[in-house]
């Protein structure tokens, strides 16, 4: 299911700065996608004599599959994107090859998480 905004009756009188649209599970491309968060579960790892290794962060990787549009799967290595309500992501400069395994790394989230 696909949705544009710009298609909205009215819509014309309004400049819309962008198009969202919604891909369903049939129309999309399967893509492997990186979740990167940060490294240490607390912002001072080392601070106080504290043993850096105890703060490391078990879920700074997650790796899962995303549904993205079909013209990302020729995405080209390190081409960016933002997937929406998600973050940034770039094409993985090794592991993505365009047409056949689409591979998108995190590189930011859209807020921070620090203290929640």
């Amino acid at each position: 299911m696909k949705s544009n905004t710009r298609a909205i009756p009215g819509a014309d009188s309004v400049k819309a700065k962008a198009t969202i649209t919604w891909v369903s599970v049939a129309s999309g491309v399967s893509a492997k996608v990186r979740l990167y968060d940060r490294l240490f579960s607390d912002p001072n790892p080392d601070a106080g004599g504290k043993d850096f290794i105890e703060a490391l962060n078990p879920n700074s990787l997650k790796v899962e599959t995303a549904y993205v549009e079909p013209s990302l799967a020729a995405a080209k290595p390190d081409q960016k994107f933002q997937f929406e309500r998600f973050g940034y992501f770039v094409a993985d400069r090794v592991d993505h090859v365009a047409g056949v395994k689409p591979v998108f790394n995190r590189v930011t989230g859209l807020k921070d998480s620090w203290g929640k």
